[in-house]
């Protein structure tokens, strides 16, 4: 019997790859509900029709909630009877939020901010709030935006933790393969095209997760967390050249084009910087941060000796494990749209 034995869960962004894999693993379970708020209609009633039919017996768990993170009236009209909540609902494109950048604030600091208010006054026990590696030495505006909402729920788990009900966490994860929007699935497009695929720089390094291990991530981080804790997956990386040859290994040689750099790209990611690592847990797989607790008092802080504020070096993705060609294909083949697109063309 889990702690999730009966309870109500609610996802935000429901609707996106993150919660349609929560509900593979959770679906089946001994779960109570599970609510799913999104703003998209179509999307919900294309995942109801799915879940009637492929899980006939477990689909009435779900329930659907249309709003928007932006409103908070909608979000705190599906707090009420809520356990917990994973809140991955965002703005995710780097290009569109670096030219919107105003909409990257209002949904993934201020929707952020609104969710952790509603849950606080609603009696939520836990939430684990979903961010990404561009947090960390943001240089684009999805990376400040989110950011941000780590700011938010820092400064929101001290104070839920002051009321004492409701404990909040944060996970930070790379880039998840074959998720809406990634590169995985638009090098396979080019690839069936017979178009070469498009490359912004073979040297580009980037974490590699499924979306499995991100879920894995989160339920990690569920039944750890301390108020304010940050969680974060040892992960391994590779070239973008590399992934390229990958892909081109499984589905095969169209040529490659160099584009060049899009709007707000780093040439690596970091998952943990200089500051945190100084603070951080080794908990085998993952990383835990521990949130810093002082108060605004600082004249009650005195250090003899020479302070220590950062690490030697960062955890980035150029040096963590980086996987050459085969250990990438072996990577990919791990998520369920390569198989499926694989087995479509045989």
């Amino acid at each position: 019997m889990s702690e999730f034995s009966g309870a109500t869960l609610l996802i935000t962004g429901g609707t996106g790859s993150f919660g349609n894999t929560v509900l593979k693993h959770f679906l089946t379970t001994d779960i109570g509900e599970i609510r799913i708020f999104s703003r998209d209609e179509k999307k919900q009633d294309d995942m109801r029709h799915e879940l009637q039919a492929k899980y006939p017996d477990h689909a009435k768990k779900v329930k659907f909630y249309i709003g928007n993170v932006r409103d908070i009236q909608s979000v705190h009209d599906a707090m009420p009877g809520v356990d917990y909540i994973f809140h991955a609902a965002a703005l995710k494109q780097v290009p569109s939020c670096e030219f919107f950048p105003m909409e990257a604030v209002h949904t993934n600091v201020e929707g952020t901010n609104n969710v952790l208010h509603a849950a606080i006054e609603a009696g939520v026990k836990r939430v684990v709030c979903l961010s990404t590696d561009k947090a960390a030495y943001p240089i684009n505006a999805m990376g400040t935006s989110k950011a941000m909402m780590e700011h938010v729920v820092r400064a929101n788990a001290r104070v839920a933790a002051e009321r004492g009900n409701t404990v909040i966490c944060c996970t930070r994860y790379g880039n998840v393969m074959c998720s809406r929007g990634s590169v995985i699935p638009l090098f396979i497009d080019q690839i069936k095209a017979g178009n070469p695929i498009t490359i912004t720089n073979p040297d580009m390094t980037r974490f590699l997760m499924n979306l499995d291990e991100a879920v894995d991530l989160v339920k990690f981080a569920f039944e750890n967390a301390r108020p304010g804790d940050l969680f974060i997956q040892k992960a391994d990386a590779s070239t973008i050249g590399d992934l390229a040859k990958g892909v081109q290994k499984l589905f095969g040689d169209t040529g490659t084009k160099i584009i060049g750099t899009r709007h707000g790209e780093k040439l690596y990611e970091t998952l943990m910087t200089r500051e945190e690592r100084l603070r951080s847990e080794d908990m085998g797989q993952y990383f835990r941060v521990s949130a810093d607790n002082r108060d605004l008092n600082y004249d009650k802080y005195f250090i003899d000796g020479q302070v220590t504020t950062q690490a030697e070096e960062s955890y980035t993705s150029h040096n963590t494990n980086l996987l050459d060609v085969d250990g990438v294909v072996k990577k990919i083949l791990t998520t369920d749209y390569v198989k499926e697109q694989l087995e479509a063309m045989e």
